[in-house]
C-alpha cells in the first residue's frame, strides 16, 4: 500500500513571555510555503495539529490553548535600520484558519534570541558579553520592536532571576520597546482612537449600552468596565471559560466593537478576525488569589484587567494587550486610566489571572491627537527544543 512519507523542516520550539510557539527561518520552509497562501497555511496548521475537532492538538506541536497554538517566521530584513522581519500566525485550534492580522507581544521576546541563534543577525551587532540590540520589523502590523537581549560568553543568556507571573521558572530578562505602538489597522486610518473618542457608548444587543475605550495600540483592543457586565475584575479562567453564555457575550461585544473601530464592515466578518480585536474588562484594585495560589493585594496593583484571546479568557495577559493597557493608562479619561485612578502616568502595574505585570508608556498630544512614542515592558524567553518538525509530505 502506498503511503505518504513525512518531510522534516528545521524549527525551534520556544517560550516567549507566557506563550509558546514554533519558530522557523523563512529560508528553511518548503518553497511553496515561503509566501502567503494556502500552502503556507496548510503546512503551519499541520505542524501545530489543527484543525482538531477534539480541541487537543494531539497530532501536532500545539498545546490546545491560544497561548500555545502559535507559529513564527523570521527572515533577514531588507528594511533600513532593521535586522529581521517577524511574521506571526495565530493558529485556530478547531477550525482550518490562521489569523495573520495581529502580533504576539509575548513571542516578540523570543524573536531576538531566536534570530541571534539562527545566524540572522550581523555578528558585528552582537557583543560576546552585554546586551545585543535587535531591531525587529513586525510584519503583521508594520511596526518596529527593539529587543534588548542579554549575551554571555558569545551566547544568548536564557537563565537568570527575572520572574514573570504566568511563567513557572525564572529566566533572563528581555526588555522590549514597542515603537509608535498605535496600530495602523485597515479601515481605522491609523488613528489610536478610531472613533475619535477616548470613551464611547457601545450598543451591544442583548447586553446593553456599555462605556468602552476602543484603542489601536499594540493590538486593537476594546476595554469595558467589569461591573458593567457583571464581573469584579478578580475572575480566573474557569469563571469565564466554563460559562458558554459569557463567552457568547464577549464575542458579541467584540463583533460590535470591531464594526465601530472600522476593522470590519459588518458583523458576519468577525469570524475571519479571530485574533483581533481583543476584548478586556477593567476594575479598580482589589485583593484576589492568582491561579498559582499567590495572593495579590489591592496595594500591589494600580488596576485589574482580564482579557479574552481567541474566544477564551487568557491565563495571564497577552503582550500586545499589555501594550494597549499601558498606552490607554497613560491617556487621561480612558476606562483604563480611570480604573487606575485617573490623571497622567508613565507606567501602570495591573493584576491579571496569573499575578501582576508592569508596563510603561509615555503619551503626549501632537497636533491635537494623542500619540505614544513607545511602550516598554520586560519579558523572558527560552529555547525549549530545536531540530526538525515532521509533517506528512
Amino acid at each position: 500500500m502506498a503511503h505518504q512519507a513525512q518531510i522534516r523542516i528545521p524549527a525551534t520550539y520556544m517560550r516567549g513571555g507566557t506563550s509558546k510557539g514554533v519558530f522557523f527561518r523563512l529560508q528553511d520552509l518548503p518553497e511553496a510555503a515561503r509566501q502567503p497562501g494556502a500552502a503556507r497555511d496548510a503546512l503551519l496548521m499541520r505542524v501545530i495539529g489543527s484543525p482538531d475537532p477534539y480541541g487537543k492538538q494531539i497530532d501536532g506541536m500545539g498545546g490546545a490553548t491560544s497561548s500555545t497554538s502559535k507559529t513564527v517566521i523570521i527572515a533577514k530584513s531588507t528594511r533600513p535600520d532593521h535586522d529581521v522581519d517577524y511574521l506571526f500566525g495565530q493558529v485556530s485550534i478547531d477550525t482550518a484558519f490562521i489569523d495573520w492580522t495581529g502580533n504576539c507581544g509575548n513571542l516578540s521576546a523570543a524573536v531576538g534570541p531566536f534570530a541571534i541563534g539562527a545566524g540572522l543577525i550581523d555578528p558585528a551587532r552582537v557583543p560576546d558579553n552585554g546586551v545585543a540590540v535587535v531591531r525587529i520589523w513586525q510584519a503583521n502590523i508594520g511596526k518596529t520592536i527593539i529587543a534588548q537581549v542579554p549575551m554571555t560568553n558569545g551566547a544568548v543568556q536564557e537563565t537568570g532571576d527575572f520572574e514573570l507571573d504566568g511563567v513557572t521558572f525564572p529566566a533572563a530578562e528581555v526588555q522590549l520597546e514597542f515603537m509608535d505602538p498605535a496600530a495602523e489597522e485597515e479601515g481605522a486610518g491609523g488613528a489610536m482612537f478610531p472613533t475619535g473618542n477616548v470613551v464611547d457608548d457601545l450598543d451591544v444587543p442583548g447586553v446593553g449600552t456599555l462605556k468602552a475605550t476602543m484603542i489601536n495600540a499594540g493590538i486593537p483592543t476594546i476595554f469595558v468596565n467589569a461591573d458593567a457586565i457583571g464581573y469584579t475584575g478578580t475572575e480566573l479562567q474557569d469563571a469565564i471559560n466554563s460559562d458558554p453564555k459569557a463567552l457568547a457575550m464577549f464575542e458579541t461585544i467584540r463583533a460590535h466593537g470591531a464594526v465601530r473601530m472600522g476593522l470590519i464592515e459588518h458583523l458576519g466578518e468577525i469570524a475571519t478576525r479571530q485574533h483581533t480585536p481583543k476584548v478586556a474588562f477593567v476594575a479598580k484594585p482589589a485583593a484576589y488569589v492568582a491561579s498559582s495560589g499567590k495572593a495579590v493585594s489591592a496595594g500591589d496593583v494600580d488596576l485589574l484587567v482580564r482579557a479574552m484571546s481567541m474566544g477564551k479568557l487568557h491565563h495571564a495577559m497577552m503582550g500586545t494587550a499589555a501594550v494597549a493597557i499601558g498606552t490607554a493608562a497613560a491617556i487621561p479619561g480612558t476606562l483604563v486610566n480611570l480604573a487606575a485612578g485617573g490623571g497622567e502616568r508613565q507606567s501602570v502595574r495591573f493584576g491579571h489571572p496569573s499575578g501582576t505585570l508592569r508596563v510603561g508608556a509615555e503619551a503626549n498630544v501632537v497636533e491635537g491627537e494623542w500619540a505614544v512614542k513607545k511602550a516598554i515592558m520586560s519579558r523572558s524567553a527560552r529555547v525549549l527544543m530545536e531540530g526538525w518538525v515532521r509533517v506528512p509530505g
